[in-house]
């Protein structure tokens, strides 16, 4: 399960590019459907043949131990199946329009040419081939003939570019089936993000708009124990990093649960007795548990309650299991791993210890948090990395690191791209601002970046810099700016406008 080059059982160690890449990838999975144990994948790089290796394994809840799960199966039920057993959903490409040469002059066997008359040529990095994505409902018997719910519409379930299983789920009781599509085409749907939630009844082959009033984004759509529909949903259309909330259905009505809550959710998931929910989301450059209970009546509601706080990022909702929450952590020093939350005491217990031998045999950065005044007297969280045995009699070369998005979270986060651990380990000290346009600091300081994308937030990447270049230890002679993507576009303005 462990593959590990020599060295690394040195101690003393610092993580390395060639050490990030043994690390094991942890992607929870969920409950077994008797909830006694949790069910997860360790994924670990192929660089030979350019791909990725995966074992399942199983932790049992009772007695802590941790085995191969090998096939999942015979212990979670297949959620593309109908809980009766007797439908499955199925994904598949249907060929609609005429977009290749062949497809236009069939004679023109050897042509390679895609014609297009509006954009809407490509999803990300895969060109629209006339081809969509369509989901399909098939006995799983075989006794009757499958059904095509968006037959001959030119729409795809899942989404694209990135959308998947998370777009479509079964009610309890197996008679509809909720998925989330854009029924835009063309131009249209590059310029929009609403999707909406439709429901497909089985019975009469009918298909309603469930969320056709709201104009942005309606995606995620779960149902709970007691057979509740929520998802998640943001108000302004072309808007796509616009407040992320809870809805859900209370008496008929379209209830938003966190509306009055400011911030903005990543994920969430029902609770065991399908009375509340939890969802995570950022919050003071971390990402933290929350839990609100669903109102009876809907003219009220709930507030949400912050359960965990720490130096830290939950991420991956797995389960509840007898008050306790079994989710996915991770830090800028460590990768993800599983583990479980007490909701009486609070405390939590590592699960998984995929990554341990590891650690244990690297030195650690010091990552602090500072709290840097902004150009217009506001209060900016910023997170400092220090490489391992950091002196601070010595003086150390500095990064500012310039977050994409723009309006994505900075917080614990461990990426296998942008390795706050490998730059530190190589003598650097890392500056990462939670700049105007995060989430985690209000929904104001989240919006204030949009259509001002070189305003305050380049300032506030100037105040981190001359916040900790003040301490003795920076070497004022060798400060750089890193960065991707909105950070890239970053680094170039900030080279122009910095005055030193």
């Amino acid at each position: 399960m462990v593959f590990l080059f020599c060295s690394v059982h040195a101690f003393g160690q610092v993580m390395t590019p060639e050490i990030l890449w043994q690390l094991g990838r942890v992607s929870p999975v969920g409950l077994s459907d008797d909830r006694s144990t949790v069910l997860y994948k360790v994924s670990y790089p192929d660089m030979e043949n350019n791909n990725f290796n995966s074992e399942n394994y199983v932790y049992s809840l009772a007695s802590g131990e941790t085995t191969n799960g090998d096939d999942f199966s015979a212990l979670r039920r297949d959620p593309t199946v109908s809980n009766d057993g007797k439908y499955r959903l199925v994904v598949r490409d249907v060929k609609l329009k005429s977009i290749t040469g062949v497809d236009r002059y069939p004679a023109l066997g050897k042509s390679d040419v895609k014609i297009y008359d509006a954009l809407h040529h490509r999803h990300w990095d895969s060109w629209e081939d006339g081809s969509y994505s369509h989901l399909f409902i098939e006995t799983t018997d075989g006794s009757a003939e499958t059904i095509d719910i968006l037959k001959d519409e030119p729409y795809d379930v899942p989404t694209k570019p990135f959308g998947g299983s998370e777009d479509y789920t079964w009610n309890p009781d197996g008679t509809e089936v909720v998925y989330v599509c854009k029924k835009l085409f063309g131009t249209d749907y590059i310029n929009s993000t609403n999707t909406d939630l439709y429901a497909y009844d089985l019975s009469t082959g009918i298909t309603k708009n469930l969320t056709e009033d709201n104009p942005g984004y309606d995606t995620h759509p779960v149902f709970s124990s007691t057979g509740q529909l929520a998802w998640l949903s943001m108000a302004r259309d072309g808007y796509e990093s616009d407040k992320n909330d809870i809805k859900t259905i209370i008496d008929g009505e379209t209830v938003n649960l966190t509306k009055d809550w400011d911030g903005s959710v990543s994920e969430f998931m029902f609770g065991q007795d399908g009375e509340s929910v939890y969802f995570t989301a950022a919050t003071g450059g971390t990402v933290q548990l929350f839990v609100l209970d669903i109102p009876r009546k809907a003219d009220k509601s709930n507030r949400p309650k912050m359960i965990t706080d720490g130096q830290w990022d939950i991420s991956g909702l797995v389960g509840e299991v007898d008050k306790k929450v079994i989710v996915g952590r991770m830090d800028m020093n460590h990768a993800k791993e599983i583990f479980s939350i007490d909701m009486d005491s609070g405390e939590m217990v590592q699960l998984s210890h995929v990554n341990d031998e590891i650690y244990a045999n690297i030195k650690m950065s010091k990552v602090d948090l500072r709290k840097v005044t902004t150009s217009d007297g506001k209060t900016m969280v910023t997170w400092v990395i220090y490489p391992p045995d950091f002196d601070p009699e010595k003086k150390y070369p500095t990064l500012l690191y310039a977050q994409g998005g723009p309006q994505s979270a900075l917080s614990q986060f461990y990426s296998f791209r942008w390795n706050f651990q490998v730059m530190a380990a190589k003598g650097y000290i890392i500056v990462a601002p939670n700049r105007r346009g995060m989430p985690g600091h209000g929904v104001a300081w989240n919006e204030q970046i949009s259509k001002d994308w070189g305003g305050l937030n380049m300032q506030d990447y100037l105040s981190a810099i001359d916040h900790v270049s003040m301490e003795r230890f920076v070497d004022k002679d060798r400060i750089g700016c890193v960065g991707a993507s909105y950070g890239g576009y970053s680094v170039f303005y900030l080279a122009g406008i910095h005055e030193g």
